[in-house]
């Protein structure tokens, strides 16, 4: 196995971090200087680098644009108030990372390189961690095939990298959302629990129509009936239905098992709530809302945190939501915000140290 110590390290000559205005961030629009890149080949992962933050030069024929072999994730950075830095539970992103990487057919990213190489790397950078709450430095480790041939095979050689990007809140504001019908996110023996790039881009054409009408974001169901809940765009989702939190379950594999989810199920059951995880219709939720016993909806998420939703289309019916009245979710924001940026214990051990 590589050492860390054979991480190279080429530091940039100058600084872009005076010329960003953290009062501005846009998520996923600005870069920190450095970044980690690493390639597979034979068998083996080479080039070990933490360089200045550059374009790549790639071939036309490179496998991951034709046949989209292609997995992410998603962390977040906080610095505390004595100005440490950490990482919420990048074990778990690790563990994914890697579960998703088996399902398309590409290698295995060993700890060193993933947590280690993750470490330094923020290290380098932590002075772009904005000092602000509800601010974070998001961490997008990423890996694409890169075999310059036209073939419909698992390639053979692969490029690994860490990117790192300033950013502030993802969602600002309550949202409205619209319940899919049309569309299908995933379906059992898919990629659905899968972090790929395909299924990202397979969820466009059905946002950007929610959006022509109105929504944020949709509400996807199940490929076959169309009839229980999934998850929300890029967040997994949490019913209030009297004293019960009821999240879709994880045993179809069609979801992200998400680490913010992880984190949301822990913490709500410490504030007194049951928690299920199981199959859950939109029927159930219209029949709850009628009854009054529906109390709030919300997505978790690396980027989006706790989301508060204010609408709910379904149909022609329109479930409006007073979030100001909420309790559940917004003291589970801020039990989660306050963990990461060190004004809560955390019992959990989720804050790894940089």
């Amino acid at each position: 196995m590589v050492a860390t110590t054979d991480i190279t390290v080429t530091r940039a000559e100058r600084s872009k971090l005076k010329e960003t205005d953290f009062d501005k961030l846009v998520f996923g629009r600005y870069f920190t200087d450095h970044m980690l890149e690493a390639d597979y080949e034979d068998g083996e992962w080479k080039n070990i680098e933490i360089k200045p933050f550059q374009p790549l030069l790639m071939s036309p024929s490179l496998a991951a644009l034709h046949y989209g072999q292609a997995i992410f994730e998603g962390i977040k950075a906080y610095r505390d108030k004595a100005g440490n830095a950490f990482i919420f539970r990048p074990q778990d992103n690790f563990r994914r990372f890697n579960l998703s990487a088996k399902r398309m057919q590409m290698p295995e990213v060993p700890e060193y390189l993933f947590m280690e190489g993750m470490r330094k790397l923020v290290a380098i950078d932590k002075n772009w961690i904005p000092d602000k709450e509800d601010y974070s430095l998001y961490i997008r480790p990423v890996m694409f095939a890169t075999d310059e041939v036209i073939g419909v095979k698992p390639s053979d050689t692969y490029k690994f990298l860490i990117l790192l990007s300033p950013t502030g809140p993802y969602y600002s504001a309550p949202m409205r959302i619209y319940v899919e019908e049309k569309y299908t996110r995933a379906a059992p023996g898919g990629v659905g629990f899968a972090k790929t790039a395909g299924n990202y881009a397979a969820a466009l054409q059905a946002s950007a129509v929610a959006k022509e009408k109105g929504y944020d974001q949709v509400l996807w169901t199940d490929a076959l009936q169309h009839k229980y809940v999934q998850e929300i765009g890029t967040m997994n989702v949490f019913f209030v239905i009297g004293n019960v939190a009821i999240t879709p379950g994880l045993e179809e594999a069609t979801i992200l098992e998400g680490v913010t989810r992880n984190s949301a199920i822990t913490l709500l059951k410490e504030m007194g709530l049951k928690v299920e995880e199981r199959s859950l219709s939109i029927d159930e939720v219209i029949d709850a809302h009628k009854k009054g016993t529906l109390k709030e909806v919300f997505g978790t998420g690396t980027a989006a945190t706790i989301s508060m939703i204010k609408e709910l289309k379904y149909k022609d019916y329109i479930i409006h939501f007073d979030t100001d009245k909420w309790t559940v979710a917004p003291t589970l924001k801020k039990w989660v915000t306050d963990i990461r940026e060190g004004r809560r214990e955390d019992k959990y051990n989720w804050m790894w140290k940089v």
